[in-house]
């Protein structure tokens, strides 16, 4: 297994389109999945999304597990709610998202921001993922 790193903020109604965030069923054309910036509806589904949108490729949990950190804190000064944040916890956060990869279940994290922006960011595990048999973006 490894791992792959994506992120998206946007306009948090953009997140309603959800034409653009189900890849289609075979044989239909996947061209609007593909090429929409919008996070997929299935956490997995981001292995779907062309390889530029991956963010990074860590080689280790704990390196992805500093990835998540990095883009938390880069949002941190922009989240809605920051008291609803700080009942959960960067820390906290952390050691969920540390378990998880460790045990190859993927993660996504998703929060407000302000003026109606969303933040999403998610660490994919990939050959395998326990979700979905996808062949690796970049392989």
């Amino acid at each position: 297994m490894h791992l792959h790193c994506y992120s998206w903020t946007g306009a948090g109604e953009d997140r309603e389109l959800e034409g653009e965030r189900r890849p289609p069923p075979p044989p239909a054309d996947a061209d609007v999945f593909l090429a929409s910036p919008l996070p997929p509806m299935r956490t997995c589904d981001w292995l779907l999304k062309p390889a530029q949108r991956i963010d990074a490729s860590p080689a280790t949990v704990r390196e992805a597990v500093e990835w998540l950190a990095d883009r938390y804190r880069a949002a941190e000064p922009s989240f809605l709610r920051p008291e609803d944040e700080a009942r959960i916890g960067l820390a906290v956060r952390l050691a969920f998202a540390e378990q998880d990869l460790g045990s190859g279940v993927d993660v996504q994290w998703g929060i407000w921001l302000t003026a109606g922006r969303f933040f999403t960011c998610a660490v994919i595990c990939c050959s395998p993922n326990r979700h979905a048999d996808y062949p690796c973006p970049i392989r």
